[in-house]
């Protein structure tokens, strides 16, 4: 009895101690900026796919205008409402300020 009285503050330090240290934690990125294209250059089919995801022109089934079409771009453009910048639609001004403005947004 007494041994294993001996052993169970050994037995109880050894269930309590961890295993192995926790896994690095990442801080989280706004959601915006996770999917976000780094590099994609403006008009690129990276850039059209991920204004896409974001602003959601094509449905689930992958119907919709032709990404950068007149009609794509007034999709996006109707999308982002208000917000929606006040340049030529299609233009590389307007593609860099529907850029910024995705980019931004939580």
């Amino acid at each position: 009895m007494r041994r294993y009285l001996a052993m169970l503050p050994l037995a109880l330090l050894t269930a309590c101690s961890p295993t192995s240290p926790p896994p690095e934690q990442k801080p989280p990125q706004p959601k915006s900026a996770q999917n976000a294209p780094d590099n994609a250059v403006l008009g690129s089919a990276e850039w059209y796919t991920w204004v896409d995801s974001r602003v959601h022109v094509t449905d689930a089934e992958g119907h919709g205008p032709d990404p950068g079409s007149d009609e794509w771009n007034h999709a996006v453009q109707h999308r982002l409402g208000q917000e929606a910048p006040q340049l030529p639609v299609g233009s590389p001004q307007w593609q860099q300020a529907v850029d910024a403005l995705l980019r931004a947004r939580p």
